[in-house]
């Protein structure tokens, strides 16, 4: 079938469907072809994108196929489009080739990348975990090699999660810098579509295609910001990330543009209208952020002149409520719930929602530095309170690029807990072009200074159980010595061959008189090295407790003499490690008393 899109010529379809098939790890829900036009002879430059292979979300229009939107109960209620979206025309007249449409999540409305009735695509980057949503299989095509670069939406998070995910790049631009004609609407207030790609310099020809800007010299920051309270909610030790970001904006830049500082603490001066959103815990104005956000991507209120002269404009709810509830269709969970809050949703909840937006932006000589998620992504089937806890601390991070409107690109930064590990940048809203340009250098830093540098991620493990021990060791000083014993416990789980972290943990059993637990590791701390005095100290403490309370209650268990040397054993090893450690010279005196 011959199909004009414009001045760029004539296109190609082959409809060929592949539901269900699991080649090219589950990325694609269908396969076309969108064929550019014939490059122009020589001596005249081909079109910039020429000899590039794309794919696009499930959520694109594309002329005489319908859009599934990630559900098939929305497939079967609705006809084939009748135009191709604006920017799969741009890209296929730039000279790129479309082969596709992906997976998505169901409706746009998850960043996990599961889907009930299409299943999960495979995550090139950690196969036993999700690859992230809702532009899961845009992002899996990249990832696995399938295309150059891909399509996808970001309203919440949906390009900046996957390409975390993934351990690709992706980018979401400033807010309505590129146009949404022909993709289904989630939330317009929010709504971007961003790509993905392996190599900066596709991301960047990609942006330049799409972003159909004039020429303009980019202007440089004058500051970058680490975002503190931002790399304290994720689970990776963030003084590995921040250090190699930190170098490699000083090479460009230089180092008095580097600065630290709370990023929640700042919204909420600028912000006066988000402190109804704030909770009394340490991250509150970024998750208070993170509620406005959500009440306005469910349901918007637009002032006009005032508060009192105003519209209403539905967004998720209006854009889908009469489908939903005529059709009822099948969701999946998670997916269900947010829907069923979506539609409950009433202008009066949002009021406030959107005075913290009309507060929020970001300085226009200023780049802002964060990690893309809370750390890398969650295992397959993660479910109950841990995915909850991840969600609140990853959406807390991506509101801020949500209600300010700026431009943000996640790019990775080696690997965590063997998965991929990302971090973001952030400019001004309107900023994409330079910021677009900063990710071409900034990315070939990155990945040299991981490459060369003193501390491997490899290394990433030990560092988190360092500061696991760190926080079990305040906790001990502040007599909490459950809590202690949890600390201590990660960072065991962390680095199980560290013995100073099992003596540790004894030391907080031993103030609980915990003292089968206190032999127990101090056992292991021993096993792990020989010569640890402590440990031989500590469980010859817990032995005499546990000798005494059975020699209380038990005579019969065994011998005086038994008992004695069964204490003394530890003190005297622990004396021929130091002969003059005071500790076990007072107890094998007390001991042969």
């Amino acid at each position: 079938v011959l199909v004009g899109i414009g001045i760029a010529g004539l296109l190609i379809f082959s409809r060929r469907q592949r539901k269900g098939v699991r080649a090219g790890n589950g990325a694609f829900i269908q396969y076309l072809e969108l064929n550019p036009p014939p490059a122009p002879p020589p001596p005249r430059a081909p079109p910039p994108l020429a000899g590039l292979t794309f794919a696009v979300k499930d959520i694109f229009d594309i002329e005489g196929f319908i859009t599934g939107f990630g559900n098939p109960d929305w497939l079967k209620t609705h006809g084939p489009a009748t135009q191709t979206a604006f920017v799969v025309q741009l890209l296929v007249r730039a000279g790129a080739a479309c082969i596709g449409k992906t997976h998505m999540d169901e409706l746009a409305y998850s960043i996990n990348g599961e889907n009930k009735h299409y299943g999960t695509p495979i995550n090139p980057a950690s196969p036993n975990r999700v690859p992230g949503g809702s532009s899961s299989g845009s992002a899996v095509a990249v990832a696995a090699g399938l295309v150059d670069f891909a399509l996808g939406t970001d309203t919440g998070g949906s390009v900046r999660v996957p390409a975390a995910f993934c351990g690709i790049i992706g980018f979401r631009p400033s807010h309505g810098t590129i146009s949404t004609s022909g993709v289904i609407p989630m939330a317009q207030s929010f709504d971007t579509v961003g790509w993905f790609a392996k190599e900066p310099n596709v991301l960047r020809q990609v942006g330049y295609a799409l972003l159909q800007q004039p020429f303009m010299e980019p202007r440089q920051p004058q500051r970058v910001i680490m975002a503190d309270d931002c790399f304290s909610l994720s689970s990776a030790p963030p003084e590995r990330t921040k250090a190699v970001v930190a170098r490699c904006f000083e090479r460009v830049l230089g180092k008095k543009t580097m600065s630290n500082m709370d990023i929640g603490p700042y919204l909420l001066s600028k912000s006066p209208s988000l402190q109804a959103f704030c909770d009394e815990t340490a991250s509150s104005p970024l998750v208070g952020l993170s509620k406005a956000l959500s009440l306005i991507q469910r349901y918007c209120f637009l002032a006009t002149a005032s508060f009192i002269a105003c519209h209403l404009r539905f967004e998720f709810k209006t854009n889908h409520e009469a489908w939903l509830s005529g059709v009822n269709p099948d969701l999946g969970p998670g997916i269900l719930e947010r829907v069923r809050a979506a539609l409950k949703t009433t202008a009066e909840e949002i009021v406030l929602a959107m005075s913290v937006k009309a507060e929020v932006a970001l300085q226009d000589d200023v780049l802002l530095v964060l990690p893309t998620t809370p750390g890398p992504p969650p295992k397959l089937n993660t479910k109950g309170k841990a995915l909850d806890d991840y969600r609140e601390k990853a959406f807390a991070l991506l509101a801020i690029a949500g209600m300010s409107g700026c431009c943000q690109v996640s790019m990775p930064v080696g690997t965590f807990d063997d998965a991929p590990l990302a971090f973001s940048v952030m400019a001004r809203q309107g900023g994409d072009r330079f910021l677009l340009d900063a990710v071409l250098a900034l990315h070939v830093m990155v990945k040299e200074d991981l490459k060369n540098s003193a501390l491997p991620l490899v290394n990433a493990k030990t560092n988190a159980a360092e500061a696991a021990k760190e926080k079990g060791n305040l906790a001990f000083k502040n007599k909490d010595y459950h809590k202690a014993v949890s600390h201590y416990s990660e960072a065991i789980r962390l680095d199980p061959l560290n013995s100073t972290y099992y003596n540790n943990r004894a030391v907080a059993h031993l103030s609980m008189c915990s003292f089968l637990q206190v032999e127990e590791d101090c056992s292991k701390a021993i096993d792990l090295d020989k010569k640890n005095v402590k440990a031989y100290l500590r469980r010859g403490t817990a032995r005499e407790a546990l000798g005494s309370y059975h020699e209380a209650h038990d005579a019969r268990r065994c011998s005086c003499f038994h008992l004695l040397w069964f204490f003394l054993i530890d003190f005297r090893q622990a004396l021929v490690l130091e002969p003059t450690n005071r500790t076990a010279l007072d107890a094998v005196k007390r001991l042969k008393k």
